[in-house]
């Protein structure tokens, strides 16, 4: 019997225990479309997409001209025992109902071991590592840097080192997809401003389900 698979819009708040209880990050980022993919009738994954974490991003990937039509496929997340080929036709379909036109920027987390199999598998464009950049830390805190920077002066994080650090921030790979009619993706296609590399490869070959990397790599051996 073929298992039917559906993708469909979710509430935000439906993506909360997924996002912190399975998903690496255990942090709810900005989330401005959600949705989920069901097996049946039984959720077994959920993505969402939300408001990319750096303004300049925005205006750098396609001009600032089209700065508002930037958005971040910032989670996605599926269950442990998932088909293989799930995640990329989650990500396929869910790419179909987001607003058109949309400029879709991705990330595969390098610290992560991540390579973005699944934005390759998707059609994603490839745009290389972002660039090196220093974050802003508080120590103990499960907090995005911009959350700190918005919430701390730069003199109350200079003033206690002990609590407040810079570190590296980790390098991703970088991937983006164009939403709309042919007209409108050759537009935004002819207007990105970042070189279109070769995907990268590496071992072993992960699909970037958000779950940890021994639980990813238990999958795949």
């Amino acid at each position: 019997m073929k298992t039917t698979w559906s993708v469909i819009g979710i509430p935000p708040e439906a993506t909360h225990d997924w996002l912190l209880k399975k998903h690496y990050a255990k942090r709810i980022p900005s989330i401005m479309y959600s949705f989920g993919v069901y097996v049946g009738h039984l959720l077994q994954g959920i993505i969402t997409y939300g408001e990319p974490a750096s303004p300049p991003l925005c205006k750098g990937i396609c001009g600032e001209i089209h700065s508002d039509s930037v958005i971040e496929l910032n989670r996605l997340c599926i269950s442990d025992d998932h088909d293989a080929n799930l995640a990329s036709y989650f990500v396929s379909r869910s790419l179909r109902l987001l607003p058109k036109p949309s400029i879709v920027v991705a990330f595969a987390d390098t610290h992560m071991q991540h390579i973005g199999y699944v934005y390759q598998a998707s059609n994603f464009l490839y745009t290389g590592l972002s660039a090196r950049h220093l974050d802003w830390v508080e120590s103990g805190a499960n907090a995005h840097s911009r959350s700190t920077v918005r919430s701390f002066t730069t003199e109350q994080r200079l003033a206690d080192p002990e609590r407040f650090v810079q570190v590296e921030r980790t390098r991703k790979h970088r991937y983006v997809y164009f939403t709309g009619t042919r007209k409108q993706v050759k537009k935004l296609q002819g207007d990105l401003n970042y070189p279109i590399q070769p995907y990268p490869k590496g071992e072993p070959a992960q699909y970037d389900s958000g779950l940890d990397v021994p639980t990813q790599m238990a999958l795949l051996s």
